[in-house]
C-alpha cells in the first residue's frame, strides 16, 4: 500500500500531462490530415508561410497551386488549415 501512495503523485501528474498536453495534440494532428485528404481542385488555401493560392493539381504528397505569379508545388501539410478555414468562410 505505501508502494501505492509513493506512485501516486507520479500516476496523476501523467494523468494531467496526458489530458492537457497529449490528447489534444493528437486531435489536432488528426484533425490535420483529414483536411489535407478533403483537399479538392478548385479550393481557394493559404499556405502556412502566407502564400495565398488555388489548388490546381493534386499529388498524393504534394499540391500545386495557381499563385498570382505563377504555379507552385509543395507538399500538403504546407497548407495552413487555420487560414484556409478562415479564407473559406469569406
Amino acid at each position: 500500500m505505501e508502494e501505492l501512495n509513493k506512485f501516486a503523485p507520479f500516476l496523476l501528474m501523467f494523468v494531467v500531462i496526458y489530458f492537457f498536453m497529449i490528447r489534444p495534440q493528437q486531435k489536432r494532428a488528426k484533425q490535420e490530415k483529414a483536411f489535407e485528404a478533403a483537399l479538392k481542385v478548385g479550393d481557394k488555401i493559404i499556405t502556412k508561410s502566407g502564400l495565398h493560392g488555388k489548388v490546381v493539381e493534386l499529388g498524393e504528397t504534394t499540391v500545386v497551386i495557381e499563385t498570382m505569379s505563377g504555379k507552385l508545388k509543395m507538399e500538403r501539410s504546407a497548407i495552413s488549415m487555420e487560414m484556409s478555414a478562415t479564407l473559406a468562410k469569406k
